[in-house]
């Protein structure tokens, strides 16, 4: 299927010559975009301390960093130029920022990060830097100019507080209007500098490293590795030198080591946890009153239910991993499981089988889940 949000390319062409590898930029990706937040509603976000935000500004050559939550006097009291004001996970606050996450459906949701949103006073911007993971910027009301380049000189400017480059020679340019998109690869160095005020959303991607990954596996293997035995050295001989370690218990060290062993299990399963585990900062609020399992259901099949848009929930097979726990599925409520997962709601009818509400009824105590399938 083609979409116009990729310039008029299919998902399997994109996916095949276009992700990972080159630029794209593609006028009018969302005809008549207005934008998902105003600026005082943006301003509200920031002042937030559970919403992640960053202020940036370059006066005279000298680029400042200052972390939120932010006062709202303060950021009434913004100059009328050279700033740059980001927002982090858009789409956990805003069902219309996490719809526009969901159009990059044709990518796996263990992929997808957040909603990223800039809002710029005319020459503004964080300054010319690369990514470490692939980005969609999607321009909102106002202009933007990019300078994009595969910059071979990755060195950074020690004196600046981000990762800002310090030579940076651009290959390309252009200037996105509301509505415009374009599309950069890791690596890609790029530059946008706000025109006039206005608002760049980036749809940025989870890219861990392998060292970060195999970190975390080894965590998540803790408490499931038993290894027996115990360090012994009967028969051993007096050692001339106390302070140096034996060479018995580095050979037995060695042995004990390559006991350890997991299974095809245990890679997706500790992958399901990780990737559905929300950010440090997410607090999921639970109903403000609570109904009963039998009332659940009820209205539920009233009026059907939604994930929270907090709540990540991913599967493989019949394992369902929702915000860092797995939770075992019977083959009957796979389809309504993986339905949700893939939909995030399910629609209100006879087919929400017990069981099934049965499973979800401790998602919803936790905030988890809503009653009503409405994104709006």
């Amino acid at each position: 299927m083609r979409l116009q949000l990729l310039g008029g390319l299919s998902t399997k062409r994109f996916l095949s010559q276009i992700w990972q590898t080159k630029p794209l930029l593609v006028r009018d990706a969302i005809p008549d975009f207005k934008g998902l937040v105003q600026a005082p509603e943006l301003f509200a976000l920031a002042a937030r301390g559970d919403v992640e935000s960053r202020l940036v500004s370059r006066r005279g050559g000298s680029w400042k960093l200052r972390h939120g939550p932010f006062s709202r006097t303060e950021l009434a009291r913004l100059p009328k130029s050279g700033w740059t004001l980001l927002v982090h996970g858009l789409n956990l606050e805003l069902p219309a920022a996490d719809n526009l996450l969901r159009r990059f459906r044709f990518l796996p949701y263990a992929r997808l990060d957040d909603i990223m949103v800039s809002y710029a006073a005319p020459g503004g911007g964080v300054g010319p830097h690369f990514d470490s993971y692939d980005v969609f910027l999607l321009q909102g009301p106002g202009l933007r100019r990019w300078r994009i380049g595969r910059s071979r000189d990755r060195g950074l400017d020690p004196s600046a507080p981000l990762r800002i480059l310090r030579s940076f020679r651009p290959q390309m340019e252009c200037v996105l209007a509301p509505g415009d998109m374009l599309y950069l690869p890791p690596g890609w160095a790029h530059d946008g500098v706000a025109l006039e005020p206005g608002f760049t959303y980036s749809v940025g991607f989870r890219a861990p490293s392998h060292g970060e990954i195999a970190r975390e596996f080894l965590s998540y293997m803790e408490s499931r590795i038993e290894i027996s035995g115990r360090y012994s050295d009967r028969g051993s001989v007096p050692q001339k030198n106390p302070a140096e370690i034996p060479g018995q218990m580095i050979r037995q060290t060695q042995e004990a080591f390559r006991r350890i062993r997991w299974t095809a299990k245990d890679v997706p399963r500790f992958l399901g946890e990780y990737l559905s585990t929300p950010k440090p900062h997410i607090v999921f609020s639970r109903p403000g009153f609570r109904w009963s399992q039998a009332r659940f259901a009820t209205l539920c099949r009233a009026r059907g239910v939604r994930l929270d848009l907090r709540t990540n929930m991913l599967f493989r097979g019949l394992d369902f991993f929702v915000n860092g726990e797995r939770f075992a599925s019977s083959p009957p409520l796979l389809p309504a499981l993986s339905r949700l997962a893939n939909e995030r709601r399910l629609k209100a009818g006879p087919g929400l089988s017990r069981p099934l509400l049965q499973l979800l009824h401790p998602w919803y105590l936790s905030g988890w889940l809503h009653i009503g399938d409405s994104r709006e």
